[in-house]
C-alpha cells in the first residue's frame, strides 16, 4: 500500500484503519457464529421463535436447558475469544497498534453476534461476547465493568440495567485510564452505544416498570415470552 499512498497523496492513517477494517471484517465473520441458533437449529428449532425470541446464551438456558446452555455459552466465549486474539495478531502482524486491533476486532464480533450474515442478520444483543471480548481486550477495565454490573444486578435486580451501565463504563474507563489510545477509546464508545442501542425494548419495559428481575416472575405485558438482556 506505500506505493499507492506515494502515488495519489493519501494520508497514511488511511490505510491503517483500511487495515483495521480488514481485521474486523473477518472478526465479524467469526462473532456471526451464533451458537444460540445453530445449536438449536441442530436440535430442530430455532431459539429466535422461542422464549424471549433473543438468540442468545440467557435464552438459550431457559429454553433448551443447563447442558444445551452451556454448549452455547462456551461456543459464543470460544468465538470472541478468537477474534480478539486473532485481530491482536494480525494488527501486530501488520504493524498496527495490537490494542485498538484487539478492539476492533471484539467489536466486530459482537456485532457479528448481533448482526450475523449468516442468519439473516437476526442475532442477540451481544452482552456475553461484550464481556468476554473486554476480558481478553483489556483486564482493568473488564473488572470494573463486571463489578458495576453485579453491584446494579444485586441492588436494582434488573440484569438489563446492568448490561447497559456496564457498558457505558467502558469508554469512561478508557478515557480516565492511562495508556490507552485515542482509537481504543473510540471504539470503546462505539461497542457501548451498541450494546445500549439493542436494548431498546428492555429500556421501554423499565420506564413503564415491566422489565423482569432477577428471582422474581415478570408481571403480563403484551409481549410474548420473558425477556433477557
Amino acid at each position: 500500500m506505500q506505493w499507492l499512498q506515494e502515488t495519489i497523496f493519501v494520508p497514511g492513517w488511511y490505510y491503517d484503519w483500511l487495515r483495521y477494517g480488514l481485521i474486523a471484517l473477518g472478526a465479524y465473520l467469526i462473532g456471526g457464529l451464533n451458537f444460540a441458533i445453530i445449536v438449536s437449529r441442530l436440535r430442530g428449532t430455532d431459539i429466535r421463535t422461542q422464549g424471549s425470541g433473543n438468540a442468545g446464551a440467557t435464552n438459550a438456558f431457559r429454553v433448551m436447558g443447563k447442558r444445551w446452555g452451556a454448549v452455547v455459552g462456551l461456543g459464543d466465549i470460544a468465538k470472541a475469544a478468537a477474534a480478539v486474539l486473532l485481530g491482536g495478531l494480525a494488527a501486530d502482524a501488520l504493524g498496527l497498534d495490537g490494542d485498538t486491533g484487539r478492539m476492533a476486532a471484539g467489536m466486530a464480533a459482537v456485532a457479528g453476534h448481533c448482526f450475523p450474515l449468516y442468519f439473516g442478520f437476526q442475532g442477540g444483543k451481544g452482552v456475553l461476547t461484550t464481556a468476554i471480548v473486554m476480558l481478553f481486550v483489556d483486564l482493568p477495565m473488564a473488572l470494573i465493568a463486571l463489578g458495576i454490573f453485579a453491584v446494579l444486578v444485586l441492588l436494582f435486580r434488573y440484569i438489563s440495567l446492568g448490561s447497559m451501565l456496564a457498558a457505558l463504563s467502558l469508554p469512561v474507563s478508557a478515557f480516565l485510564l492511562p495508556d490507552r489510545s485515542a482509537g481504543f477509546r473510540l471504539l470503546t464508545g462505539v461497542i457501548a452505544l451498541g450494546l445500549v442501542l439493542m436494548h431498546r425494548k428492555n429500556i421501554a419495559r423499565l420506564l413503564r416498570g415491566q422489565e423482569s428481575k432477577v428471582g422474581k416472575k415478570k408481571p403480563p405485558s403484551p409481549e410474548a415470552g420473558t425477556p433477557d438482556p
